[in-house]
């Protein structure tokens, strides 16, 4: 089992920068696979972001340039920096542990873009 915690939601005008903070209780290993999804009001869940192997990130077309995915691997944390925040990016925002053989996720942030 891996429990995940959130946080860093809330609401931003367009433009502005959130930071999501996800606190695992367990270290990622390198085939381990810890990133960000998201899930908006009639859309289906999408990956926004996710750290492989040593840490390569991988993202979504649309928050590329935008966004940053990064980890302390010492505190079992994964960050996610968003910058140049627009509407279309509102969404509940998840954390996502997969050990190999199964999905853990967190209990979901907030994030609302608007003015």
């Amino acid at each position: 089992q891996v429990q995940l915690v959130e946080s860093g939601g809330g609401l931003v005008q367009p433009g502005g920068s959130l930071r999501l903070s996800c606190v695992g209780s367990r270290r990622r290993l390198s085939f381990h696979v810890m990133g960000w999804y998201r899930l908006a009001p009639g859309k289906q869940r999408e990956l926004v972001a996710n750290i492989v192997g040593a840490g390569r990130p991988n993202y979504v077309d649309s928050v590329k340039d935008r966004f940053t995915i990064s980890e302390d691997n010492a505190k079992y944390t994964v960050f996610l920096q968003m910058n140049s925040l627009k509407p279309e990016d509102t969404a509940v925002y998840y954390c996502s542990f997969y050990d190999g053989r199964s999905y853990y996720w967190g209990q979901g942030t907030q994030v609302t873009v608007s003015s």
